[in-house]
C-alpha cells in the first residue's frame, strides 16, 4: 500500500511516516518498480505501536527503545516496565509544574480588577519578577 494508504490505516500522517523513516525510527520503506514507498501489514502495525507509544507521552528516543524491546523476543519485562515507570515520574512532574503554573496565575488574575482602569497588578508582578530575576542573574558570578 502507499504512504497515504498506510497513514490512513495506521492514523500517523505522510509527513510522520517520512520524518520516523528520516531519523531511522522505523525502517525504510520498501519501494515499488516506480520509486514510491510500499507498506505491508506490519509496518502498520508498528506506525500505531509509535503512535500509541507518542499518545503517551514518550519522546522518540524512548520509543526507539520501546520498539527494541517489541522487536525483541528475549526481552526483559522489567525494562519495559522501568521505561514506563520512568514516564510516569515525568509525567507527574510535568503535572505538579502545570498545577504551580495553574495557581500562580490563578493568583494574579485574582489580584486584578479587571475594569476600565489601566493599572493592572498582574503585568506589574510579570515586570518585577523579569526584574528580579535579571538583577540575580547579574550578581551571580561567571
Amino acid at each position: 500500500m502507499n504512504i497515504g494508504d498506510a497513514a490512513a490505516r495506521s492514523g500517523v500522517s505522510a509527513k510522520m511516516i517520512r520524518y520516523y523513516e528520516q531519523i531511522g525510527l522505523i525502517p525504510a520503506a520498501a519501494r515499488t518498480a516506480s520509486g514510491y514507498r510500499d507498506y505491508a501489514d506490519p509496518d502498520i502495525h508498528m506506525l500505531r505501536f509509535i503512535a500509541r507509544a507518542r499518545d503517551l507521552g514518550f519522546p522518540i528516543a524512548e520509543i526507539s527503545a520501546l520498539l527494541d524491546l517489541w522487536r525483541d523476543k528475549d526481552r526483559r519485562s522489567a525494562d519495559v516496565k522501568a521505561l514506563a515507570q520512568a514516564r510516569v515520574r515525568d509525567l507527574r512532574h510535568k503535572i505538579a509544574h502545570l498545577q504551580d503554573m495553574a495557581d500562580t496565575l490563578e493568583d494574579l488574575a485574582q489580584s486584578c480588577a479587571g475594569n476600565d482602569r489601566p493599572d493592572c497588578p498582574i503585568l506589574h508582578r510579570l515586570q518585577t519578577r523579569d526584574d528580579a530575576a535579571a538583577q540575580a542573574q547579574e550578581r551571580t558570578p561567571s
